[in-house]
């Protein structure tokens, strides 16, 4: 099984840990990993902002460097979400204006091949147990591309109730947006930190020391309220707590 880790581009300039982690949890699950150093962006801030022609380049650089493995597996519900339900919409529209089928003809190659990582630790290995130890309470918020257009369902927490010493603390209004969005904060600046302000309350008021997610972008939206709010909750990537364990401790709430 040829497996490779497509690491993005907010966990490569701002969250290698991540990336890191992942390689870390799958070797220890019997699971080699490649890194094929032609990855770029997906395109997802192109698409999102209505550049679409201009996502299309990115898409088929993701084919290329990603050709030959049998599983792609990311550290990022937007990002896999970004392959998984625009590139299909992305080669459909380009047929439609008469510019070909070999955008969708990729879009039907990539698509299978590419797993958010707590459903390639699920569906594909097979595994709920991976190992870990994380010895504090957590409380996870379920990202929108996640939950809405991954449907990862409750592969996450499953994930995380099986990790040694950890403690997963219910969060009020989970599944409501935290206001990140990507482009949306940008654009829409005071509604996305009210929105943010609201998660950042719930998140304060459920005693956790950590806040877990499946994606960074999130986690940085929300640990930058935190940070401004004078909270001592931590964010950290679920990567990172399943990447755990006695002999490789995690640093620990700051």
């Amino acid at each position: 099984m040829r497996v490779a880790l497509f690491v993005t581009c907010v966990n490569d300039t701002l969250y290698p840990d991540t990336g890191r982690a992942v390689v870390t949890l799958l070797r220890r699950l019997g699971v080699e990993v490649d890194f094929p150093a032609a990855q770029t962006c997906c395109g997802q801030p192109q698409f999102n902002t209505g550049y679409r022609r201009q996502a299309e380049p990115l898409m088929r650089r993701y084919a290329r460097a990603f050709a030959g493995y049998d599983h792609i597996v990311t550290p990022s519900g937007s990002c896999a979400a970004m392959v998984r339900d625009n590139y299909p919409r992305m080669g459909r529209r380009a047929r439609a204006e008469g510019r070909g089928g070999h955008l969708a003809e990729l879009a039907e190659e990539v698509v299978p091949r590419t797993w958010e990582l707590t459903e390639f630790l699920v569906d594909v290995l097979g595994v709920t147990d991976v190992g870990a130890y994380f010895p504090y309470p957590v409380t996870y918020h379920p990202t929108c591309h996640g939950l809405r257009l991954l449907r990862l369902g409750d592969r996450p927490q499953r994930l995380l109730s099986q990790v040694r010493g950890l403690e997963l603390v219910p969060l009020t209004g989970a599944e409501e947006c935290c206001g990140f969005g990507g482009t949306f904060a940008v654009k829409n600046p005071a509604v996305s930190s009210a929105m943010g302000d609201d998660k950042a309350g719930h998140i304060r008021r459920t005693g956790a020391p950590v806040v877990c997610a499946v994606d960074n972008s999130c986690l940085m939206h929300i640990g930058g309220i935190l940070g401004r709010q004078g909270a001592g909750t931590r964010p950290v990537h679920l990567a990172e707590i399943l990447a755990a364990t006695e002999e490789q401790p995690y640093g620990g709430p700051r």
